[in-house]
């Protein structure tokens, strides 16, 4: 497409600014990345004294730097819109969030909107696909726990044994709370036409905005994690025993992204901001845990059911631009989503100020030694 005189300067700066916030991204990765590891090295015999202690500390350094990622779309103008059930009335309760997966930026924009929900973040663990394992932000999530995924049919009965593990030996170890899930296992561009082939041998739904969920993640979750009732007395030990430790989990969050004209945001556009400024919209729905079946089949119609529902919701946003009223309610309420730009100043000067200060202890060794 040819560029005319009165676009070239507009794409000029478009270049330049998107450079400019690369190049700052970058700078940002050096500092804060190697800056968390070394503190985690040093806090390393805190672990073996204060367990509990040291993941706060972790979890904050890790809701910092997830807030710096929220940082580089707030800044381009890529806000959240957030409706439906406020989840911050459950921050301190575990959850797990069941989200619809259209592209990259659909975990970008949950560190943005997750951002002002308490301890969540510093709280959560991520289910990613394990690609993300080998980005500059892998050793990161595999310090903190988060677990790592590898997509197919070859891999899904030992993924979901691995899986099932990492929740033992990670979950409340590390005093977790939140877990995100994608339960599509993959992007709506390159799922949905196996999904409606799916449906249609399967007489299901024929959805568009959204493709059927798998089950295997999901049930495993549920059934590592809900305190079941057994004889009229929590599993695994005594109504006082359960409330000390933990509830455990307690609430579904069924969370629906949608995006302006359906078309989503990906992590280049996140970190580059060459797409003009643009709103995300949130959707949240809770569900108790207690409602929710445990047993494959009936937990795979209902997981279907909320999918189903997610295609409603996504249907009514982009012919109406909004999703509809929460039942019982005449009004849908949207809430904007806001971070401090005086938070993000702190956080972002803390990092810098730690790798200089991370530098010249480095410096000082090697002259040191050599």
């Amino acid at each position: 497409m040819a560029v005319t005189l009165e676009e070239a300067p507009w794409l000029g700066w478009i270049l330049v600014k998107a450079l400019m916030r690369f190049a700052f991204m970058v700078a940002n990765n050096l500092v804060a990345i190697p800056s968390y590891v070394c503190y985690i090295i040093v806090l390393l015999p805190l672990r073996l004294l204060d367990s509990k202690r040291f993941w706060y500390l972790e979890g904050m350094m890790y809701k910092w730097l997830l807030g710096m990622v929220a940082s580089w779309g707030w800044y381009a103008g890529y806000t959240v819109m957030e409706w439906g059930e406020d989840i911050k009335t459950i921050s301190e309760d575990e959850a797990v969030m069941l989200v619809n997966h259209q592209a990259t930026g659909d975990v970008c924009t949950l560190m943005m909107c997750l951002q002002d929900k308490g301890l969540v973040v510093a709280q959560m663990m991520w289910l990613m696909d394990h690609i993300f394992k080998y980005t500059n932000f892998g050793i990161v999530s595999l310090i903190h726990g988060d677990f790592f995924i590898r997509q197919g049919k070859s891999h899904r009965d030992q993924q979901l044994l691995l899986l099932k593990k990492h929740l033992e030996n990670n979950y409340r170890s590390r005093d977790r709370k939140w877990i995100v899930l994608f339960p599509e296992g993959g992007f709506l561009r390159k799922r949905r036409e196996t999904s409606q082939s799916f449906a249609k041998k399967n007489n299901l739904p024929f959805l568009t905005h959204v493709t059927l969920p798998r089950v295997g993640a999901t049930k495993i979750i549920l059934r590592a994690l809900v305190a079941r009732q057994e004889n009229g007395s929590p599993a695994g030990g005594d109504t006082k025993e359960l409330d000390n430790k933990s509830k455990g989990l307690q609430w579904i969050i069924d969370t629906t992204i949608a995006y302006p004209k359906a078309e989503p945001i990906d992590i280049q556009t996140w970190i580059l901001g060459y797409r003009k400024p643009a709103v995300t919209h949130v959707h949240y729905r809770i569900f108790p845990v207690k409602d929710v079946p445990l047993e494959t089949d009936d937990l795979s119609d209902w997981l279907y059911q909320r999918f189903i529902e997610k295609e409603d919701l996504l249907s009514h946003f982009y012919e109406t631009g909004a999703f509809p009223p929460h039942k019982g309610h005449n009004e849908a309420v949207s809430r904007e989503m806001t971070l401090s730009n005086m938070w993000i100043f702190l956080i972002q000067s803390f990092a810098f100020l730690s790798g200089y200060m991370w530098y010249n202890i480095f410096q000082y060794f090697y002259h040191c030694l050599f």
